[in-house]
């Protein structure tokens, strides 16, 4: 198979599809003043194709932040997409399209990927969708979109997910998650006072939840905000930590990018060697898959934000980009398999 990308700073569509023939899906990053116009012209340009769609900054080499990318698979893959929709209140009922689309691509565990686009309530979303992908083996790699937005052939949605189906005709296909963040300490809290439906945390160890991280990382209100990009909180998860951002204070508690019940169980994190961790995920890319035909990837928002903080966003660019044909989607929260997550990269190689 082949990855293409194309895109616009200026969010001129097609300068950003130019040279794309023959796709057989395509993805849509585009900025929120142009999505609708874009999803409408994308469409009449390649009719039938199959193709989801967000509004959000897109990468390969370079970050195109305002205008548009598109990154299309062609020559050896087998795709379909479409919507689950009303995913605030019931998902579940469109959960036969998913399994109609298994069956119209022949989808296998190891040749095939889930991607998906969503307009929010993620981790309800990846439930409902891991109900079909499960029992068949297949992994799911998306992420959060801008604007309560998503398209799927053409065609706009609120409320709502797009995925598509991508099937491998070439080879194999797999998901790999990436973790920049490791425990700090020994601190251990339990959430209480929490609202679930904003991802509100109001207490830990029953004290105020934005005084416990004020005193234990000595900042003021106003810096919560950028603390976090060094230090979110972490929820354990078997053997793997779920990592959860702080997305602003409320009152005297702290609203999230996740959701957080009441009892649960979560750790404070702090920042690691995150070039050594890119470079180590990139060693293991390389194991698994000596021959690599695409690298679709979703990097968080935040960490964007603390990538060009620490002057390095180029360089992970550049760095990525020896796997071969590498491109993605900056999200507001990752998807990966089940599991809804903050601050991470998460990616789909194809053999």
């Amino acid at each position: 198979m082949k990855q293409f990308f194309g895109m616009s700073q200026t969010g001129d569509l097609t300068a950003a599809v130019r040279g794309l023939q023959s796709p057989q899906f395509i993805m849509l990053l585009s900025n929120n003043a142009q999505f609708e116009s874009h999803v409408k012209a994308l469409e009449a340009l390649y009719p039938k194709v199959p193709s989801i769609g967000c509004i959000g900054m897109s990468y390969d080499t370079k970050v195109v932040e305002n205008g548009v990318g598109i990154i299309a698979f062609s020559d050896g893959v087998s795709a379909t997409a479409n919507v689950l929709e009303q995913v605030t209140t019931m998902p579940v009922k469109y959960i036969n399209r998913v399994e109609t689309d298994i069956a119209a691509i022949g989808a296998s565990r190891n040749d095939t990927v889930c991607i998906d686009f969503c307009s929010g309530n993620d981790a309800c979303v990846l439930t409902t969708i891991n109900s079909v992908l499960k029992g068949r083996g297949i992994q799911l790699v998306g992420g959060t979109g801008d604007g309560g937005k998503v398209s799927a052939n053409g065609r706009v949605y609120q409320d709502a997910v797009a995925y598509a189906l991508v099937r491998n005709l070439k080879g194999r296909v797999k998901t790999y998650k990436e973790n920049i963040y490791h425990q700090m300490g020994d601190y251990r809290f339990i959430a209480s006072n929490t609202d679930r439906a904003n991802y509100i945390i109001g207490s830990l160890n029953g004290k105020p939840a934005k005084q416990v991280y004020k005193d234990i990382l000595h900042v003021t209100d106003e810096g919560i905000l950028t603390q976090t990009f060094q230090n979110p909180f972490g929820k354990i998860n078997g053997d793997d930590t779920c990592i959860i951002s702080i997305k602003e204070i409320n009152g005297n508690s702290l609203a999230c990018f996740r959701q957080v019940n009441d009892s649960d169980v979560l750790i404070l994190l702090e920042l690691g060697d995150y070039q050594a961790t890119v470079q180590q995920t990139i060693k293991n890319i390389c194991r698994d898959f000596p021959k690599r035909s695409a690298v679709f990837s979703v990097n968080c928002l935040f960490r964007y934000k603390l990538f060009c903080e620490k002057n390095y966003m180029q360089t992970y660019l550049k760095d990525m980009s020896a796997l071969g044909c590498h491109a993605g989607l900056v999200g507001y929260g990752e998807h990966y398999n089940n599991r809804f997550v903050n601050q991470s990269m998460t990616c789909v190689v194809f053999e």
